[in-house]
C-alpha cells in the first residue's frame, strides 16, 4: 500500500511494481489524494486511476487498487468507468476501494466541493448504489438527491464476475457497516489495534446478519517497517522519522506506532499479521511509507511467503 501523493514519480510506480510481483505479493493498492496528507503542499502526485492503468499494462500478476478513491473527486460514472477500463487493461486484476473524502485542504486547492459530513456521506452512499449498478445492472435509472441517471446502460461490464470488488471501510459505526452489508466484497480498517478489530469485527458481523448475508472479509490497512534485524529496522525508522518531520523526538514517536504497525524483523512481523488473523482479518494492506525502498518490498514478499 503505497501513499502516491508524497511524491512518487512514475518511475518509481514501475519499480514498485515489478519488484512487488517479482517478490511474490498478492497486490499493489495505493491512496487516491491530490495532495499530500501531511499538508506538504510542494510534493507531488500522480492520478491513481491513469497510474493503476499504466501498471495494469505492464504487470501480469499483481491485483491493483484505491485506498480509498473519495467520491467527492468524480462524478460516479466516471468512477465507475475508470475502474472497469482498469480492469480491461489488466485482464481482471482491479479492485475499487471507496470513501467519502476527509482531507479538505486538498479541496480547496484544486476547488472540488468538501461538503459537511452528513452531506459527504449522503453523495458517498449515492455513488456506491450507482457504481455497483453499472457493475452489474444491463439497464437501470436512478432517481437521487445527488444524481440523476436515465436508462444507464454501462458497458462494458467489468472482466471480472460477477463484478469487480468493491471495498468499503472505516470504523464499523453503524451506518458504515449497513452500507457495507448492503453492497460491499470487503470490509477494510485503518490503523487498529487488535481489541479495535474484535469490536469492529462483531459489529460488520452484526450488520451483515440483519441483511441476511455471509460475513464479509475483514481486512486492515496499517503502518509497516521492517529489517533484517533490529539495527536495520531502527536505521529505517529514523528515516521516515526525518521525512515525516514529526513534533517527537524519535523514540517517543517510534513508541506511538506500535500498538497498531506492524513492526520488526519478518518473523516478529508474520506473529503479528497471525495475531490479526486470529481475531478476524482477512488481509492486511501494508503501507510503505519509503516508497523509494524496493529493499523493504523484497521483506514484504519473504512475510508474504512466511
Amino acid at each position: 500500500m503505497i501513499e502516491g501523493q508524497e511524491s512518487v514519480t512514475w518511475q518509481q510506480w514501475i519499480d514498485l511494481a515489478r519488484t512487488a510481483e517479482a517478490a511474490g505479493l498478492e497486490g499493489l493498492f495505493r491512496s487516491d489524494h491530490y495532495q499530500s496528507v501531511a499538508s506538504r503542499t510542494e510534493r507531488s502526485a500522480l492520478d491513481a486511476w491513469v497510474t493503476i492503468g499504466g501498471l495494469a499494462a505492464i504487470t501480469e500478476r499483481l491485483r491493483l487498487g484505491t485506498m480509498v478513491s473519495p467520491t467527492s473527486f468524480r462524478h460516479p460514472s466516471v468512477l465507475a468507468k475508470n475502474a472497469v477500463t482498469a480492469d480491461h487493461i489488466s485482464g481482471g486484476r482491479v479492485e475499487l476501494g471507496m470513501g467519502a473524502g476527509w482531507h479538505g485542504l486538498e479541496h480547496r486547492t484544486y476547488g472540488f466541493p468538501f461538503h459537511d459530513l452528513g452531506t459527504r456521506y449522503e453523495v458517498f452512499e449515492e455513488q456506491v448504489e450507482i457504481v455497483t449498478r453499472q457493475f452489474t445492472e444491463e439497464r437501470f435509472d436512478h432517481q437521487g438527491v445527488h444524481y440523476r441517471l436515465e436508462d444507464c446502460q454501462a458497458n462494458p461490464k467489468p472482466v471480472q464476475r460477477p463484478r469487480l470488488p468493491l471495498i468499503l471501510g472505516g470504523v464499523a459505526g453503524p451506518r458504515s457497516s449497513r452500507l457495507a452489508a448492503r453492497f460491499a466484497d470487503e470490509y477494510n480498517t485503518v490503523f487498529p489495534t487488535l481489541e479495535d478489530v474484535v469490536d469492529r469485527r462483531a459489529n460488520l458481523d452484526a450488520a451483515c446478519e440483519a441483511v441476511g448475508r455471509e460475513p464479509l472479509p475483514l481486512s486492515i490497512m496499517t503502518g509497516c517497517l521492517l529489517g533484517r534485524d533490529e539495527a536495520e529496522l531502527e536505521e529505517r525508522a529514523r528515516l521516515l522519522h526525518e521525512r515525516s518531520a514529526a513534533d517527537a523526538a524519535f523514540d517517543d514517536w517510534f513508541d506511538e506506532l506500535r500498538p497498531a504497525w506492524v513492526l520488526g524483523t519478518v518473523e516478529q512481523a508474520a506473529e503479528r499479521l497471525a495475531a490479526f488473523a486470529d481475531v478476524g482479518v482477512s488481509r492486511s494492506m501494508l503501507q510503505h511509507q519509503l516508497h523509494d525502498d524496493l529493499d523493504m518490498v523484497d521483506l514484504l514478499g519473504q512475510l508474504a511467503a512466511a
